[in-house]
């Protein structure tokens, strides 16, 4: 169990960090109440989950520790989704209802064409 939590923790670093870096790349390059880097990380964690867990099927490794490295340590580090929620809160409550919708909407059907997306490309 041990080695299991450090393999998540390794991950969870390295997605956080990754996180912070997607931030601070897209803030450099985009200024709007539209929240992109949070988009762009969700998007993009997406992808990846999808990618890993098709690579993973594919060499039958479901059950080792690159499962926990990739999917539950990285991909959990990297994606936002709680920041997802409290940034459509607040889009609600400073009154930007479309974009909240825009965002919930994009989010969750690009999100899922992302992970069908890098589901195909492992195969």
């Amino acid at each position: 169990m041990l080695k299991t939590i450090i393999y998540i923790a390794i991950g969870g670093a390295i997605g956080s960090v990754l996180r912070y870096l997607t931030t601070v790349l897209v803030s450099k390059y985009w200024s709007s109440n539209f929240p992109l880097a949070t988009f762009i990380a969700n998007v993009l964690g997406c992808f990846l989950i999808g990618l890993f867990i098709g690579i993973l099927e594919k060499n039958n490794f479901t059950n080792s520790n690159l499962k926990w490295l990739l999917i539950t340590g990285f991909c959990g580090g990297y994606t936002t989704f709680s920041t997802f929620g409290v940034e459509n809160y607040s889009l609600f409550q400073n009154q930007n209802s479309l974009l909240a919708f825009a965002y919930i909407g994009l989010s969750v059907i690009v999100g899922l064409a992302a992970i069908g997306l890098g589901m195909y490309i492992s195969k």
